[in-house]
């Protein structure tokens, strides 16, 4: 029998950012994983704190790794924002509406391997969400998450008390070029957004 994740289909890439395909994503994730596109989102309240979410420990790539408060892959021909929405619903009961969605980094870009050698490699736009809502982190998806405020992240992140994914860890220099203020991070330019992540 066929894995579930099998019916959930990634957008390939070429170097130059492209869509060139599509292919299944359980299975696409390995120690050749292609190149394809993906997002990160960043959710803060209006207090300026930050969700940090702890990945559930059964899923394939880096299960129970603390990191950024949503990641996911937009599917075929939908726009990047409603991936964002559509993936905070599901994985942390946050509803959001696409339009409330910022573009952050347009043109992050990241290869990280992990200790068994399943690789992960995207084109991997970085967004945020301001929100007054509260999570419900869908188990399937989300061992835990919880607010903390910015500078804690940052000072954790440095002195290594708190672990993030690799793609965090590289995201988190060109966020702190933005500001010291997540709330008022200047936003990206769509235009330089990857061909792939423009929407369709």
């Amino acid at each position: 029998m066929s894995h579930p994740l099998d019916r959930e289909q990634i957008v390939l890439v070429d170097e130059d950012g492209a869509a060139i395909g599509t292919a299944p994503k359980q299975r696409s994730h390995n120690a050749e994983t292609p190149l394809h596109l993906a997002f990160s989102c960043y959710v803060f309240d209006t207090e300026g704190r930050f969700l940090l979410s702890r990945r559930a420990w059964h899923k394939k790539t880096w299960p129970g790794q603390i990191t950024n408060s949503c990641c996911g892959h937009p599917a075929p021909g939908e726009a990047m924002t409603q991936a964002v929405s559509r993936r905070l619903g599901y994985e942390l009961g946050l509803a959001v509406a696409a339009d409330n969605v910022d573009l952050l980094l347009p043109d992050f870009r990241y290869r990280a391997v992990m200790g068994d050698g399943i690789v992960e490699n995207e084109l991997c736009p970085v967004y945020r969400v301001i929100t007054e809502s509260q999570p419900d982190p869908n188990p399937e998806e989300v061992a835990e998450a919880w607010w903390l405020p910015w500078g804690e992240v940052l000072a954790g992140a440095t002195d290594g008390s708190v672990e993030l994914s690799p793609w965090s860890l590289l995201q988190l220099p060109k966020l702190i070029e933005l500001g010291p203020d997540p709330l008022a991070w200047p936003l990206g330019e769509p235009d330089r957004l990857f061909t792939a992540a423009r929407n369709p």
